[in-house]
């Protein structure tokens, strides 16, 4: 535990970025589900942990400047009518005969999505590619801990359509980051998946199902709270920034039940779970007989992503899930 709470306050050192699990919250999450896998596994991981955890917040950084990320991140079941997700083709060819691919894109993905790099992974295990492995790991932890949040399985992601702007950063980001040295990250060892797209797509069900909750005691609480009372500011940098105050996200938080601490330990089950059964899957290869950490090539390639991304002009926001 007491190796938990130091890396809790490192990564609360780090730069914040008001995006997903946001940064603090995707980095543990990639980095505590390496401590989910095998032995066998557990040495290719454990060395290249600080690989996982720096990517973990990759695909955040491509939202504005790739085409077709952002979709990437969430699915609006509600756009679907009732009992979507019981009538969602789980096959997103079958999805884009349906619905149509710019329907798919604008109201999101990520089941899909999880279940393409589900593909991928095992093929770069099967390849015996660490660049790759490590890659579409980072990547894949990502797109799974967004199909763990509740706000991203729905058309009101950010409260926009109820008067609860900015609830997305207050459940997903700013809950982690102050009351996470107190949750139980203990998920015991990481199962194998025998149906993968049922499994993410279950959990997708499951965030769907806390969207209620999550927008009506936060409606609730704010009815009874004074505006003054409900934010504060808190120095980040060399700035001062307005936040939800530390006595409105508590006692939130209080309301939820666990809740935030519940999906964070879901995702941080799936991600090792998902990453143990492509490796399964390949045929269990030795990674130990692997490279032991990112070769310079794919240090240049990520380096020279950064660059473009930097430098790259946004593209035209898709509707939804934009803030």
């Amino acid at each position: 535990m007491p190796r938990i709470l130091l890396l809790l306050a490192f990564l609360l050192l780090l730069p914040q970025r008001p995006q997903a699990w946001g940064f603090f919250g995707h980095r543990l999450i990639n980095r505590l589900a390496v401590f989910t896998l095998p032995p066998d596994m557990m040495g290719f991981y454990k060395t290249n942990i600080e690989y996982l955890t720096e990517n973990a917040t990759r695909p955040d950084s491509r939202r504005s400047v790739v085409p077709g990320e952002a979709a990437r991140h969430f699915l609006d079941v509600d756009v679907y009518g009732d009992s979507a997700l019981a009538r969602l083709p789980r096959s997103y060819a079958d999805a884009v005969a349906k619905f149509g691919e710019d329907s798919l894109m604008k109201h999101g993905i990520v089941p899909w999505q999880v279940i393409r790099m589900k593909g991928q992974l095992t093929e770069a295990f099967r390849q015996r590619d660490a660049d790759r492995i490590l890659s579409l790991s980072a990547d894949m932890g990502h797109y799974i801990a967004d199909a763990c949040v509740p706000l991203h399985t729905t058309h009101n992601y950010n409260g926009q359509l109820t008067g609860q702007r900015g609830i997305h950063g207050l459940w997903e980001s700013r809950l982690p980051e102050i009351l996470a040295a107190n949750y139980d990250f203990f998920t015991g060892p990481a199962p194998y998946i025998e149906r993968p797209s049922e499994t993410i797509w279950a959990a997708v069900a499951r965030s769907n199902a806390a969207v209620d909750s999550v927008l009506t005691f936060e409606r609730d609480l704010t009815a009874k709270m004074p505006e003054d009372k409900k934010f504060g500011f808190e120095e980040r940098g060399n700035q001062t920034v307005r936040v939800y105050s530390r006595e409105f996200s508590r006692e939130y938080h209080q309301r939820l039940t666990g809740q935030v601490e519940r999906q964070m330990r879901l995702a941080q089950r799936l991600i090792g779970a998902f990453w143990y059964t492509c490796w399964v899957d390949a045929g269990q290869p030795d990674l130990d007989a692997l490279p032991k950490q990112p070769s310079e090539k794919e240090k240049l390639r990520l380096a020279r992503e950064a660059k473009e991304l930097q430098q790259a002009a946004p593209q035209a926001a898709i509707p939804g899930h934009e803030d």
